[in-house]
């Protein structure tokens, strides 16, 4: 992470959005973690009796991720909990994605502009219902059905964005080889790729692609998305990783980020030719 970067769970003008269950996972998470520490209970033996691991123990005291029931009745029994882990645990609903996405889910929804730039697989937005579930068995570790499903729906339900009123302004730009992948096999793909050139129509939505041959490149820190908020229009930058994920909403830090989107996006191709480059990726096929 760049020097001077700050993280933070949330941001809007200072405040969370509410989010009543993400904010049941964390209060979940933190009671599981007092009453842990007080049985005297390592993560690692919680673990062994609950059949989680010691990072998944872990990322459920962090608010990361949402405990099911199995877990939340052996939790509550091993640790002498008496109830309390049952009844918070009843607060937690589940939405299909994951704990710690939700704060971004409410910015999301209700933002002004969205830019987002990819380079290994096709971003959420843009994908097909059943690309969207072969993303999710790639999964390490791998994902139950009923995770898979809700999963799905949750991601498809998100491109409703497309369509509320005022419109918001999309950008996306995108890795080549994130439009080849065989991610789900060819004909999945093809479907996918025809999803995107329709969502690429709307006269909101702009999709740009990096050509493979390029000699510099200004996104080589990786993926990130933009935000502009409805409110103010409020600037953050999301970024999600294996280290963790978190906005960015200070300066310098906040314009550097789209400083250097805008860069990319001069980069790219344009959006025309770039519909010509899916057209003819998905003929090649």
């Amino acid at each position: 992470m760049t020097r001077g970067v700050r993280k933070v769970d949330v941001v809007n003008n200072g405040k969370k959005p509410s989010s009543g269950s993400t904010g049941a996972a964390k209060v979940f998470g933190r009671l599981l973690r007092f009453h842990r520490e007080r049985a005297g209970i390592t993560m690692e033996v919680l673990g062994k009796h609950t059949s989680y691991s010691k990072s998944q123990v872990a990322m459920i005291e962090k608010g990361e991720r949402r405990p099911k029931d199995h877990f939340v009745r052996v939790a509550d029994e091993v640790l002498g909990a008496q109830g309390a882990l049952l009844e918070v645990a009843q607060e937690i609903t589940p939405s299909g994605v994951a704990a710690w996405f939700e704060d971004y889910l409410v910015e999301e929804a209700l933002a002004a502009a969205i830019h987002k730039y990819e380079n290994h697989v096709i971003p959420g937005l843009l994908q097909s219902p059943r690309y969207a579930d072969a993303v999710f068995r790639c999964a390490v570790p791998a994902l139950d059905e009923n995770e898979i499903e809700s999963g799905v729906a949750a991601r498809i339900d998100r491109q409703r964005v497309y369509h509320r009123d005022p419109r918001p302004h999309v950008t996306f730009v995108l890795e080549k080889s994130a439009l080849t992948r065989p991610i789900g096999g060819r004909e999945v793909l093809m479907e996918c790729l025809a999803h995107v050139l329709s969502l690429a129509r709307l006269p909101h939505v702009e999709i740009q692609v990096m050509p493979d041959d390029r000699e510099t490149h200004a996104g080589l820190d990786g993926p990130f998305t933009l935000l502009e908020t409805a409110r103010r229009r409020q600037q953050l930058v999301y970024v999600e990783g294996q280290g963790g994920r978190y906005f960015l909403s200070e300066q310098p830090d906040l314009g550097d980020a789209f400083t250097r989107y805008g860069t990319m996006r001069a980069q790219a191709l344009t959006p025309e030719d770039s519909v010509r480059l899916i057209e003819q990726v998905a003929r090649e096929l």
